[in-house]
């Protein structure tokens, strides 16, 4: 089980009024195709603007530019009783709409494909190395699927 804290910072998140609950469901679809699927867990979801995304991309990643997601994963904390604290997950509202207009996506997809990321990203998997990404992207694809979510990579171009 995975249990999301989720505030909302900045952004127009109105206009997607079932995001909390989508956020839950794709957290918990992403934790459902990972090995980690047993086990309480927790995350942290900052639902926010390009400029509060831009400046958390400026000082931990060293990009001026905003971005759709950052996942910022919580060390292990062996011993600690209750959920564990995966980590932070904080999404661009404009950045979202944006893609999703230029991409033909629906906006509560995209978002949920964002949420899975994010929580892949925090449990460890990455997309920096082909074969990581191969992995990372057919965890999504099956995450989304169980959401009814057609596979966002389909449309790419090789």
């Amino acid at each position: 089980m995975i249990e999301l804290d989720i505030m909302i910072e900045g952004g127009d998140w109105g206009t997607l009024p079932d995001a909390e609950a989508l956020a839950q469901k794709a957290a918990s679809a992403a934790l459902a195709v990972t090995y980690e699927a047993d086990g309480e867990f927790e995350v942290s979801v900052m639902l926010t603007d390009d400029a509060r995304i831009q400046e958390l991309n400026r000082t931990w990643r060293g990009k001026d530019k905003p971005t759709n997601v950052l996942s910022f994963p919580a060390p292990e904390q062996p011993g600690a009783s209750g959920p564990r604290h995966l980590g932070d997950i904080a999404l661009a509202y404009e950045t979202l709409v944006r893609e999703s207009e230029e991409e033909s996506k629906e906006l509560a997809h995209h978002f949920a494909h964002l949420v899975v990321h994010g929580v892949l990203h925090l449990l460890g998997y990455d997309h920096e190395v082909e074969a990581e990404a191969e992995i990372m992207e057919a965890l999504e694809v099956k995450a989304l699927a169980s959401l009814g979510i057609a596979d966002p990579y389909r449309d790419m171009a090789v």
